[in-house]
């Protein structure tokens, strides 16, 4: 809803109906809601699922050392069953071009997400949206993060672990996050339908990402721990 239509709509609205304008502001804000990625999908039954729970956005990793990740026949079966309107992630860790760009000609990527050093130079030439995804530590500056991706669709904030790019199940400092950012956060690192809520409340973030916490192990999702999360969530969007 343009600031144009909002004015337009409250300059006709005041003459005959003055509430109107407070009805349509809290119609409008009604529907603002944290958005859900589940990620590291390895097989097309649970990418379903998922869709039909109402996930915003699947995660496909393409990163080869993670027990989550797909090769392209997989991850074209995945994108097939999918219905509309899911949006497909697709996950590299410093990855060579000429990978990146064969994968982006054989699956039907909506969005990309960087999760190793990549520059912002580097992440901007595939002219697709991306992510680019920052490792939390005490010292890390969000705001000069976000200034340096500033074409970025979303800094996703994970928790760091010297070993691992990600996928790890740990959590970080919440408190470690900026109160107002120029791009949109989605929330990572250590969350299950225990905390969802919680982190809606705390943090108020564009997205929450979620991975092993919904896991039976790694790569296989559990159908009850995926609802539980989304259940969380819907919970968190009607009392925030």
């Amino acid at each position: 809803m343009s600031a144009f239509f909002i004015l337009a709509v409250r300059s006709a609205a005041d003459l005959c109906y003055p509430s109107t304008f407070d009805y349509l502001a809290k119609f409008s804000y009604h529907f603002m809601r944290t958005r859900v990625k589940i990620c590291g999908f390895t097989c097309a039954e649970d990418a379903v699922y998922a869709a039909q729970l109402g996930v915003d956005a699947i995660g496909l990793v393409f990163y080869p050392p993670s027990p989550r990740a797909v090769e392209i026949e997989q991850a074209i079966k995945i994108t097939n069953a999918l219905p509309p309107f899911v949006s497909v992630v697709a996950l590299f860790v410093d990855e060579q071009e000429a990978r990146i760009r064969e994968v982006l000609a054989k699956v039907p990527v909506d969005i990309i997400q960087f999760h190793g050093d990549e520059s912002a130079a580097a992440c901007r030439i595939y002219g697709k949206p991306y992510l680019k995804a920052v490792r939390m530590q005490e010292h890390t500056d969000v705001i000069a993060i976000a200034e340096h991706y500033a074409d970025a669709a979303g800094l996703l904030l994970d928790a760091y672990h010297p070993g691992e790019k990600g996928g790890t199940g740990s959590r970080f400092d919440w408190n470690l996050i900026p109160e107002h950012c120029a791009l949109p956060i989605i929330l990572a690192g250590g969350l299950d339908d225990s905390n969802a809520l919680a982190a809606i409340q705390a943090v108020k973030p564009y997205a929450l990402d979620v991975s092993s916490g919904v896991e039976m192990q790694k790569g296989i999702k559990d159908a009850h721990k995926m609802a539980a999360f989304i259940r969380e969530v819907n919970k968190g969007n009607r009392t925030t």
